[in-house]
This record gives C-alpha cells, structure tokens and sequence, in this order.
C-alpha cells in the first residue's frame, strides 16, 4: 500500500520514557548486528522470564522503526522481544525479507556470548505482525516460514487477486485487527477472511476507527491493548486472555468490535 495510507497519524516523541501499560516498561534501542531495525524490549528483563519474539512491519512499508512506537512499547512492555523493521526515524522502503532478518537476528542473540539477550528469548514462539503494508508483508513471511506461530494483520488485506493463493499456505493462527468499513483495507480483509484454509484456526476484530486504528493514542489505544492480548494467548498460552477471544461469550463479544471466529474451540 502507498505511503498515502498513513499520513496524518502522530508521530511520537524522538525519544520517548520507557512506557507501555504491561508488567516490565519498555524502550527500545539499535544494534549495528541488526542495523536496519529497531529492537523494543522490557528496560530490565526479570529472572525467569522469557520474550517471544514479535517482528514487526510498518504501514506504508515504511523504514522508520519509531512510527510506530505506542504500540510496540506496549506489546513490549507485556514480556515481548518486539522487532520492528527499519531504524528510528528511518527512511525508505521495507520488505518481507527484514521480517526474517529480524527472526534471525533474534535466534543468534539468544546464544550469543555477550548479549543481554543471551538464553532470555523464547525463540520457539514467533509473531509476525504489520499495520497495512507491513500486513502484506507478515501475509508473506508467514506462508513460507515454519518457525511462525501466529500471524498478526493490522488495517490490511491482500490487493490483488494473483496474491490470493498465499493464504492458501498459511498455518499459523491469525488474527485480524481491522479498523471497521471506512478502513480503505476492509473490503480486502474480508476477502482475505472468506478464503482463508477451512481449518486454520482465526479471529477477526473490527473497531469502527479506520484505517489509521488507535495508533497515536497511548500504549496504542484499543489497538494496542487487544493486540496485546492476542500476544498473551498466542504466544504465553494466557487463558484469560484466550477468553477474551473465544466463544460465543468472549470478553470483546458484544463490545464495541465486531468479531467472528473460526477454529478457535
């Protein structure tokens, strides 16, 4: 999608506090071992805790790691290795490839010698998550790439009929955060629900937002907490936060998101 889609969400601050509502605040940091991205984790990462790891893609396949910042914080902040493609305020284009670079790098740093991440990564629980393009690209990262586990589409769906076939190929749990009908991805994102495999377990979330979500809001707004929440269950196996999810009683049912279900049992 053109970089268009994004315009007018607010940038945060060049550097905020560490932040996010979760149980460990979170900031983020650069490394020339992986110098295209920026790496969101928890300032001080508690004994016994492990962190899944989140790659994630910008809208607009934009490299500007910092744009999306509320939110990545926020996932972070809740016991997560958040991996976003491109440098602080970065410029250019990204690509599905720096998804798995970002995976790569994430394995490699959790045996390192030397690194603050050495045996504190979860390499075996694996997102991959993107608002818009960054949607297509985690579409893509998870039709080929086995170490996926769950697959986050934010404000996005495939384009083009020649691309459908790729979610013929998916595996992985997905799930669906889309910004309702005036959201330019709806329509896309619907289609994409009707076609995915018959058994692939799925949820799809609509909050009448629109294409831009809660972004700029703090810790990321309604976006940011529910897509919290399917961290939490994809990728910790939090049964609370799997009941929000789940049935035909689940926690968002009957709220202000519109939700439909399939495989979830």
């Amino acid at each position: 999608m053109t970089g268009a889609l994004l315009q007018g969400v607010t940038a945060a601050p060049a550097h905020a506090a560490p932040g996010g509502s979760g149980p460990y605040p979170a900031d983020y940091e650069t490394t020339l071992r992986l110098y295209n991205h920026t790496i969101y984790s928890p300032v001080s990462i508690p004994s016994g805790v492990t962190l899944p790891i989140v790659a994630w893609g910008n809208g607009a396949c934009r490299a500007d790691g910092t744009w999306f910042e509320n939110i990545l914080k926020e996932f972070a902040s809740h016991g997560f290795l958040v991996i976003a493609n491109g440098r602080p305020g970065g410029r250019g284009t990204t690509d599905s490839d720096m998804l798995v670079d970002a995976i790569d790098w994430a394995v490699r740093e959790n045996t390192r010698l030397g690194s603050r991440f050495r045996g504190r990564i979860d390499t075996t629980k694996v997102a991959v998550m993107g608002q818009s393009c960054g949607g297509i690209e985690a579409y893509e990262v998870s039709a080929e790439d086995r170490r996926v586990t769950t697959t986050g589409i934010f404000n996005s769906g495939l384009m083009s009929a020649l691309d459908k076939p790729m979610l013929s190929r998916l595996r992985a749990p997905v799930g669906y955060f889309i910004g309702g009908p005036s959201d330019i991805a709806y329509s896309n994102a619907m289609d994409d629900w009707r076609r995915l495999p018959s058994t692939l377990p799925a949820w799809m979330g609509n909050l009448d937002v629109g294409h831009f979500a809660t972004y700029d809001q703090p810790n990321g707004g309604e976006f940011g907490r529910v897509g919290s929440l399917w961290l939490k269950w994809q990728l910790k196996g939090d049964q609370a936060a799997r009941a929000q999810f789940v049935g035909p009683n689940c926690g968002l049912c009957n709220t202000d998101w519109d939700v439909m279900q399939k495989n979830l049992g």
